[in-house]
């Protein structure tokens, strides 16, 4: 079974690997929205496979690192896609929450990125 929970956190960033003149080069901001995707087994003695609030705690704290912030200016975000953003999300949530099965990142509402490890 796979549980779900979404956040968001709102960040600047560039990027500062793309062509000269594209517009995402310049400093902009996002309101992200992602969804942390959970597999497990149902705890029979409780009905669920992770409490929502023992998931939004260990979120949290990572939230905390990215939100207002310049994302660029956060270590291992030094260019700071979608995709790199949501692998990094991954590997501070894999560790918490062994059962992380799926991770679905916004950074627009219609453009987003999905992982899986």
């Amino acid at each position: 079974m796979i549980i779900y929970k979404k956040f968001s956190f709102d960040s600047a960033h560039f990027l500062p690997n793309v062509p000269a003149g594209h517009k995402c080069g310049k400093i902009h901001g996002h309101t992200y929205f992602f969804t942390v995707f959970i597999e497990g087994d149902i705890i029979p003695e409780l009905g669920w496979i992770i409490d929502y609030t023992d998931l939004k705690k260990g979120i949290l704290p990572i939230i905390e690192l990215l939100d207002h912030q310049l994302l660029n200016e956060v270590q291992g975000l030094e260019n700071p896609t979608s995709e790199i953003l949501t692998i990094w999300l991954w590997n501070r949530i894999k560790p918490i929450f062994p059962g992380l099965k799926r991770i679905e990142l916004n950074e627009t509402p219609s453009s987003g990125v999905i992982y899986e490890g």
